[in-house]
């Protein structure tokens, strides 16, 4: 759910047993709302420049860089830096990166570095698996003979994926069809390291499951030596399979069939495999528990001999810390962190002082902190000993002993750069100059010398400069986004604003985007954008891309738009906050929704509360659902897209960590699936799906179809024919789908201010 071929998609407003109103989505565009909306969504014309992808070289003297090609848009240089300095050399060209006499350059969708740039890997013709383009071809440019070679020798194109440089650049290790290969970049030599991947076999990647909620995807690690890989292994067997159905690319229906676990239903088995890469022959680890009844989130090497491994329970309330002995897979857990709710993973383990001590994030004090922990799990230290949330663990100056974080304690729409000390001695400090709010990213330097910032605001696209730590000073420009600003002002001319707003018993933070020249004697309809799930978070202080755009068009016609962020999405407000949802997803978040919603009206007077409209997508599609049939008193207008409205239809990881099993907590389960309330709809609703949603299945809303019709209630129905849960495949389809949702909210809850 955390996430975000081609017929036209219809609408249906047919009128089955008078179930279906005729859905009042075919009325045009006012003008200016449907230029802004292809402006948006059709010519990119808002498109914030970007940097990167960036690599850091040399332990941070200098950094390389993917840069267009003379301008162009499809053909890219691979450009090294020095840091210090800004001096500039070009480690490939575009004209370098032609296959053959004739043939147009390579375009670089990723790459690697090996060394200061004597051998670079370029990512090419990369195609999606599920959410992402993580397989496709690969080739080495050798800066020294000048030479271009692809990898993978008679493989099928487009089937090589996370392929790395061994640690002395001389081979490079990949993943094909399930197995995992090692090739010699000087003889050209490709030896399979394992021989058993299959369909339900999967070595050195990730099935569906973990690749979307726990982000396995690049699947293997060398050793520091290179003489090993260490890799995931998963064994699907026995987890039951879902069926895609794709209507429109033949003359029959083609079918996409792939292991699905729903909760409370049989997992994959996960365990870690050791290949000597010499041999072939592999070592399992072993640690301690049912492989189908935990989860491997993160596994990397500490030593040469040893793997750490992080080993997560079913039901995700507690997180071990394992380490293996590579060579006879004898494994112990050294270190637990657990919650009477659910732990968080530990997206990098970091190792210093030799290995013998690492970095751990627990929310055991009630706040996501940073401990010091030695290498056999005891003693521990505070290192960021605040009132606060670490919201994300950005690195470590070893030599100077500090370690950098961002954070943003008394205002959770905001993040900044801290630091503090790895001995654990003295206060946090801020190093983020405070004359900068908004939100703040860091990709920092091996060193903790140097690192690349990203900085925007809800009214400010992003910029990215090079600064320089501790010192906080700003080398160099690296992307200035004011013209699309200056572009955008048309629309940025709608106001904004973020208030908190007390509800009874918690004060949630919000954000509102008024139309220009409001007049406050008047009443504007209000909608509401939701997730309200413990996977999103959105009010904050940061630019929101197309969405946002979105949101200040509807606002120039006449709208205000708000969101609030209920108890239990992951703002950094402390456990307390996050985890108050905990076996109640759905259920609390609705009640906080409609509270802040009646609140906000009596404190505003030009808020028209007789005309409030909802709209999200995914865990928010769910949220409009328990909006529209909870609170029908409260809102007139819904669209919910690609919801779940039964929670036992979702993933097992996702929803058995915020709501336990399904056997445990049957209650929490019934009362947090919109589906239960169905009988309370009122006003006008439109539920939009893609009927190739791999991750929220197109099944559930065929369920809710058929209890909305079984309660004789009337709604409207979009769904967009082999579309994936992000609807934007396809020629005019993210377009299609926004100017649907605002036809409809024009059309049954009309703009414009009230008489007064």
């Amino acid at each position: 759910m955390p996430t975000l071929a081609v017929r036209c998609a219809r609408v249906f407003p047919v009128l089955l047993l008078g179930i279906f109103s005729a859905a009042p989505v075919s009325g045009q565009l006012p003008p200016d709302l449907d230029a802004e909306l292809h402006r948006i969504f059709e010519k990119e014309d808002y498109k914030a420049k970007s940097f990167g992808p960036v690599r850091w070289l040399e332990n941070g003297r200098s950094y390389a860089v993917r840069e267009d090609s003379t301008g162009s848009k499809d053909l890219f240089d691979i450009a090294a830096y020095d840091t210090a300095s800004g001096r500039r050399q070009v480690l490939v060209a575009a004209p370098q990166l032609s296959p053959a006499a004739g043939t147009g350059p390579l375009k670089v969708d990723d790459f690697a570095v090996w060394s200061d740039g004597a051998r670079v890997l370029i990512f090419t013709d990369s195609k999606k698996v599920w959410r992402q383009n993580t397989r496709g071809d690969y080739w080495v440019w050798d800066r020294g003979k000048k030479t271009l070679r692809e990898l993978g020798g008679a493989a099928t194109p487009s089937t090589l994926m996370f392929a790395k440089f061994s640690p002395d650049g001389s081979r490079v290790a990949y993943v094909r069809e399930n197995d995992l290969y090692v090739e010699d970049l000087a003889t050209g030599e490709i030896r399979a390291l394992t021989r058993d991947g299959s369909a339900t076999l999967i070595n050195g990647t990730s099935d569906w499951v973990d690749e979307e909620e726990l982000e396995i995807r690049d699947g293997f690690r060398w050793s520091p030596d290179g003489r090993h890989i260490a890799f995931w292994q998963f064994d699907t067997t026995g987890v039951e399979i879902y069926t895609l159905a794709n209507d429109t690319d033949a003359l029959y229906p083609t079918l996409t069939r792939f292991p699905y676990p729903k909760a409370g239903t049989r997992n994959s088995a996960a365990r870690i495999g050791v290949v000597d890469v010499g041999t072939a022959a592999t070592v399992w680890m072993q640690p301690p528990g049912n492989p189908r009844e935990t989860y491997i989130p993160r596994m990397e090497w500490v030593d040469n001999g040893t793997l750490a491994l992080e080993q997560l329970n079913r039901r995700q309330n507690q997180n071990d810390l394992v380490l293996a002995n590579a060579r006879t897979g004898d494994a112990r857990a050294v270190f637990r962190d657990q919650s009477k709710t659910w732990v968080e993973y530990v997206d990098q383990v970091r190792w210093i002082d030799g290995n013998r001590d690492f970095l751990w994030e627990s929310e055991k004090d009630g706040w996501r902190h940073v401990y010091r922990v030695a290498r056999a799990g005891s003693p521990e230290r505070l290192l960021t000993p605040f009132e606060g949330d670490v919201i994300k663990f950005v690195g470590v100056d070893e030599r100077a002993g500090w370690l950098y974080f961002t954070a943003s304690p008394g205002r959770a729409t905001d993040q900044y750069l801290y630091r503090s000390k790895l001995d654990g001695s003295g206060a946090v400090e801020r190093i983020t100059p405070a004359a900068q709010p908004g939100t703040h990213a860091y990709q920092l330097s091996a060193d903790g010398k140097w690192a690349i910032h990203t900085y925007s605001r809800f009214d400010q696209p992003p910029s990215v400069e090079l600064v320089s730590l501790p010192d906080y000073r700003a080398v160099r420009t690296l992307v200035d986004n004011t013209a699309l600003k200056t572009k955008a002002d048309a629309l940025l001319s709608a106001p904004s604003e973020f208030f908190q707003i007390d509800i009874g018993g918690a004060t949630l933070d919000g954000w509102m985007i008024k139309p220009p020249h409001l007049d406050p004697a008047r009443k504007y309809p209000m909608l509401v954008y939701v997730y309200g799930e413990p996977a999103g978070q959105t009010v904050t202080d940061a630019w929101g891309g197309d969405r946002e755009l979105f949101h200040r068009a509807l606002a120039l016609q006449g709208y205000l738009v708000v969101s609030f962020d209920n108890r239990g999405t992951p703002a950094p407000r402390g456990v307390a906050w996050r985890k108050s949802a905990y076996g109640a997803v759905g259920d609390l978040s609705s009640k906080d929704q409609a509270a802040a919603v009646k609140a906000l009206a009596a404190q505003r007077p030009y808020v028209d509360a007789s005309r409030v409209g909802i709209w999200g997508w995914s865990g928010g599609g769910s949220s409009t659902l328990n909006a529209m049939f909870r609170f029908p008193d409260i809102y007139k207008v819904g669209i919910a897209v690609a919801p779940v409205p039964d929670q036992r239809l979702y993933d097992s990881i996702y929803q058995e960590r915020y709501m336990g099993l399904p056997d445990d907590n049957a209650d929490g389960y019934r009362l947090g699936s919109p589906i239960t309330f169905a009988e309370g709809l009122k006003g006008k609703l439109l539920i939009v799906h893609g009927s190739g949603d791999d991750n929220v299945h197109y099944q559930g809303t065929e369920r809710l179809v058929n209890r909305l019709i079984e309660l004789g209630k009337p709604f409207d129905l979009m769904v967009y024919p082999n579309r994936t849960h992000a609807i934007k495949e396809g020629k005019g389809t993210s377009l299609h789908l926004h100017s649907l949702i605002a036809r409809y909210f024009l059309t049954n809850l009309p703009p414009g201010p009230a008489a007064k």
